[in-house]
C-alpha cells in the first residue's frame, strides 16, 4: 500500500502540471478583457500601462511560470510564515487579484469558513441520513419504507437547487417567518444566542443541499447493498449461524461501502467548491459566489488559481478513496 501511494504521489505531480497548463491556456483563449471594465473616459494609454502593471504584457509562457511557481511555493511558504512566524516569502510577489488587488489566497481563505458552515455541514448531515436510508431500503426492497425512500431520492435529485431553493424561502421564510431568507455573512458566533442565530440562518440552505447529497448518496448505498445481499458469501454467513445483524452490518455493508466511498470522497471537493447557485439564492458569501464574481469581472488570477485548488483536491481525493478501497476489503492490494 504504501509503493502504491508513493507511486500515486509521483503521478499526480505532473498530472496537475498538466491540468494547470489547461487551465491557464483555456482562460487566455477564452473571450473578454480585463480592461473591458475601466470607464471610458480613461485614456488609451493610461490602459495601457494598467495592462502592463498586471503583467498582460508578458508572454503567456512567462506568465504560467510566474503563477504555477506562486502557487506551489510562494504562497505555501506564506502559509507557514503566519503559522510559525517566520519570514520565508518576504518580499516575494503573491498571486493578486485583478479585481481587489489582494492576494488571491487571503480572499479564498476569507470565503472558506462561511462555505464549510453551510455547504460542508449539508454534505456531512446528507451522508449521515442517506447511509442507514440506503442500508435499510436494500434490506427491505419494495416495502413501503422503500418506495418512499425512492420517491423522496426521485424529487431529490430532480429538483434543482434554484427551484427548492425559492421554494423553502417562500414557505419557510415568507409565509411561516421561521427563518431568514438571507444568510448573513458577517454574523460572529460568540455565545450561544449568537449560535442559535447561525443555526437559524443555516437551516434553510443546509435542507436544500442535504437534500441532494441524500437523493445521490442512498441511491448508491441501496444499489451496493442489493448487489451483495444474493451473494455466496451471504447464504454461508447465515448458514454457519451469524445473526441478521452481523451479516448485514459487518460482512455485506463492508463490501457494499467500497463502490459508495468514491461517491463520497468525489463529492468532498465540491465542498470547497461551494453550491454556486445555492449560495446564490441564499446570498452565501462563500467560495461558489467568489467565483462567479471573478468570471463576471475577467479574473484571471482568481478564475485559475480556484480551478486548480478544485482539480488538487479531486486528485487527493481519488487517492484517499483508492487507500480506503484497501483497508474496507483485504482482498484488494495495490502490488
Amino acid at each position: 500500500m504504501l509503493n502504491y501511494t508513493i507511486r500515486r504521489l509521483a503521478i499526480a505531480v505532473p498530472t496537475l502540471l498538466i491540468i494547470a497548463l489547461a487551465i491557464f491556456l483555456l482562460l487566455e483563449l477564452a473571450p473578454g478583457d480585463p480592461m473591458a471594465n475601466v470607464p471610458l473616459t480613461v485614456p488609451p494609454e493610461v490602459k495601457e500601462k494598467m495592462r502592463e502593471a498586471l503583467g498582460l504584457g508578458q508572454p503567456g509562457y512567462i506568465r504560467f511560470g510566474k503563477w504555477i511557481l506562486q502557487f506551489l511555493w510562494v504562497e505555501p511558504l506564506n502559509w507557514i510564515d503566519g503559522w510559525a512566524g517566520t519570514a520565508f516569502a518576504e518580499g516575494q510577489q503573491r498571486i493578486i487579484s485583478w479585481q481587489t488587488r489582494s492576494p488571491v489566497m487571503d480572499i479564498v481563505a476569507q470565503r472558506i469558513p462561511q462555505t464549510l458552515w453551510v455547504v460542508g455541514l449539508a454534505y456531512v448531515v446528507g451522508v449521515l441520513i442517506a447511509l442507514p436510508i440506503g442500508i435499510y431500503s436494500a434490506y427491505r426492497q419494495y416495502s413501503v419504507f422503500d418506495q418512499a425512500g425512492t420517491f423522496v431520492s426521485m424529487i431529490g435529485y430532480s429538483v434543482p437547487p434554484f427551484f427548492s431553493g425559492v421554494l423553502v424561502i417562500v414557505i419557510f421564510s415568507v409565509k411561516l417567518g421561521w427563518f431568514p431568507s438571507i444568510y448573513d455573512t458577517t454574523h460572529v458566533v460568540t455565545d450561544w444566542a449568537s449560535f442559535k442565530v447561525q443555526l437559524r440562518q443555516m437551516i434553510m440552505p443546509v435542507m436544500v443541499l442535504a437534500l441532494q447529497t441524500t437523493a445521490q448518496i442512498s441511491r448508491f448505498m441501496r444499489a451496493s447493498m442489493l448487489d451483495n445481499l444474493n451473494q455466496d458469501y451471504v447464504r454461508t454467513a447465515r448458514a454457519k449461524g451469524l445473526s441478521e445483524s452481523t451479516v448485514v452490518m459487518v460482512h455485506v455493508l463492508r463490501n457494499s461501502m467500497i463502490p459508495v466511498i468514491t461517491v463520497i470522497a468525489l463529492g468532498v471537493p465540491g465542498i470547497f467548491g461551494g453550491a454556486i447557485i445555492t449560495e446564490q439564492v441564499f446570498k452565501v458569501n462563500g467560495i461558489g459566489q467568489l467565483l462567479i464574481t471573478a468570471i463576471q469581472a475577467n479574473d484571471l488570477p482568481m478564475v485559475q488559481t480556484l480551478t486548480f485548488i478544485f482539480a488538487v483536491l479531486i486528485v487527493v481525493f481519488n487517492l484517499i478513496a483508492d487507500i480506503l478501497y484497501g483497508i474496507l476489503d483485504p482482498r484488494i492490494r495495490y502490488d
